[in-house]
């Protein structure tokens, strides 16, 4: 699937019933893409960039990342990547799915500055993500294959 926003990504949730506790996502960022906003959840998630580069915005502070760069975020780590360099970065995505819907998204000046912050405290009721274009099936723009 793609989104104009946040990338493209292959999500692996129709094997639940195979991985009930974990979800594995491989996403694809062009240079100045992130992924999504930035937020906490209570559940731990592992993050391996396989090609490009990233910054990795955890806990208020900038991170570059590039291939074979790993992540561990234990739950409750504020997070969120934005794709940097001169082509797409691709990370592979592990996280727990005990407390799925558990996300918040905090205000953070570091991660608006990078088009990746909510401009209030939300939670994951407050739909953050409504202003935003939805996701759509298909490969991103420029055909990027997952």
């Amino acid at each position: 699937m793609h989104n104009e926003r946040f990338g493209a990504a292959c999500i692996f949730e129709d094997a639940a019933a195979m991985f009930a506790q974990v979800g594995y996502t491989i996403a694809v960022l062009e240079p100045g893409q992130p992924n999504g906003l930035y937020h906490h959840e209570g559940d731990q998630e592992d993050f391996l960039i396989l090609s490009g580069e990233c910054l990795a915005l955890v806990e208020g502070e900038e991170r570059p990342m590039r291939a074979w760069d790993f992540l561990h975020c234990p739950d409750g780590t504020d997070h969120i990547f934005v794709g940097t360099g001169k082509g797409p970065c691709v990370i592979f995505m592990a996280g727990g799915r005990a407390h799925r819907g558990s996300a918040e998204y905090p205000r953070s000046q570091l991660a608006l500055r990078h088009g990746a912050g909510s401009e209030s405290d939300m939670g994951s009721s407050d739909d953050p993500y409504a202003p935003f274009p939805k996701w759509r099936p298909g490969p991103g723009p420029g055909g990027v294959p997952l």
